[in-house]
């Protein structure tokens, strides 16, 4: 009887080897053989290693691969020196990007024929922008209102609309409607909406306060518009004007009216102060009259009180006397009865005595003068 085949022990060494290699082979295909059979049916270009890595670094396989399949289905190029290769895709994942959200805005672009490749796209992504609502605002405009809900204008005092004045000082509230394109080459660094609106709010202000009445306003609204869009509002901005619409326009206060009513109360608050001021200096003056007069006063009864002591100075010095002279009634009558220049010899002969005769006083210079 035959002996039974014995495998030497090269044999078995190979035949583990290959059952190791095919047990391996069974665990990749079952782990990532969807992926690969995924890609490979779709002609996305992803291997077996590239799904294998994308484990080890904690990368989803099925955000890969879908991503690879939406932009082959879509005919963007990619090709692993220059297209949208899957280490380029892998790069942008572990750099904190939306690889499906640069995906789909790239593809959107290519649609629209808007030059927009990966590497902008996935530089505009990780800005912090929303690329893919940057594309859509491209290819279609969207409108914004001027100023912006929950806002208030320049000066305003009714929320949604903005605060102008015209040359004639009427006020206008005026409300507009801004279209705006997303400009994709200054995407990066421009400013957004709120510049957008601050300038066109600008420019409306300004139109209005250069026109010479609010009734040119009223009756083309048109001015404003015109007015705004030649002064560049969308430079260095990450949006492109379209156009600039009024929405509503009212008449508000007489703001010159208010300001010159302002300024005539101030005026008048002005000079009732200087009329005081010249009131309260008529009195100062008035009461320092009164006090020089008083003081006036008491220097004449000072001078009136050394009167009698200079008579009686002069007395005592002789400087003075007393001569008699008849009432005009006792001249006449003497004169009447005797007749001619006759003056008694003795004053005490008169039958009125030394009562009846009032006294001159001369100075005794004047008597021998």
């Amino acid at each position: 009887m035959p002996l039974a085949w014995v495998p030497t022990t090269a044999q078995i060494t190979v035949a583990v080897v290959l059952l190791g290699i095919l047990a391996v082979l069974i665990a990749v295909f079952a782990r990532w053989g969807s992926y690969w059979i995924q890609a490979y049916m779709s002609g996305a270009d992803v291997s077996m290693a590239s799904l294998i890595a994308m484990s080890f670094l904690k990368i989803e396989h099925r955000l890969i691969v879908t991503a690879k399949v939406m932009a082959r289905q879509a005919g963007l190029d990619i090709d692993r020196k220059g297209g949208i290769s899957t280490a380029r895709l892998q790069a942008h994942q572990l750099a904190g990007g939306d690889v499906m959200n640069v995906m789909k805005a790239i593809i959107a672009a290519h649609r629209a024929g808007i030059d927009l490749n990966f590497d902008r796209a996935a530089a505009i992504d990780l800005a912090g922008r929303d690329v893919l609502l940057a594309v859509q605002t491209s290819v279609s405009p969207r409108v914004i209102r001027c100023p912006m809900e929950g806002h208030e204008g320049t000066g305003n005092r009714t929320a949604g609309t903005l605060s102008a004045v015209a040359k004639n000082g009427v006020e206008l509230l005026v409300s507009a409607r801004v279209t705006v394109r997303t400009n994709l080459e200054q995407l990066i660094g421009g400013a957004t909406e709120e510049t957008i609106i601050a300038r066109v709010g600008q420019g409306i202000v300004t139109s209005i306060g250069s026109a010479d009445s609010h009734m040119d306003v009223l009756e083309m609204p048109s001015l404003i518009s015109k007015g705004a869009m030649a002064h560049g509002l969308d430079v260095n901005t990450a949006y492109e004007i379209v156009s600039i619409d009024i929405a509503d326009i009212d008449v508000g206060e007489n703001i010159g009216a208010r300001l010159q009513k302002d300024q005539a109360d101030a005026d008048v608050r002005v000079a009732r102060a200087a009329a005081e001021v010249r009131r309260a200096e008529a009195v100062a003056r008035k009461q320092q009259m009164k006090a020089r007069v008083a003081l006036r006063r008491a220097e004449l009864v000072i001078a009136e009180s050394e009167v009698p002591k200079g008579l009686a100075a002069a007395f005592r010095a002789g400087q003075i006397r007393v001569k008699r002279i008849a009432p005009p009634r006792v001249r006449s009558r003497r004169l009447g009865d005797g007749g001619g220049d006759h003056r008694p010899s003795d004053p005490s002969s008169s039958p009125l005595g030394d009562r009846s005769m009032p006294a001159r006083i001369k100075p005794r210079s004047q008597e021998d003068s």
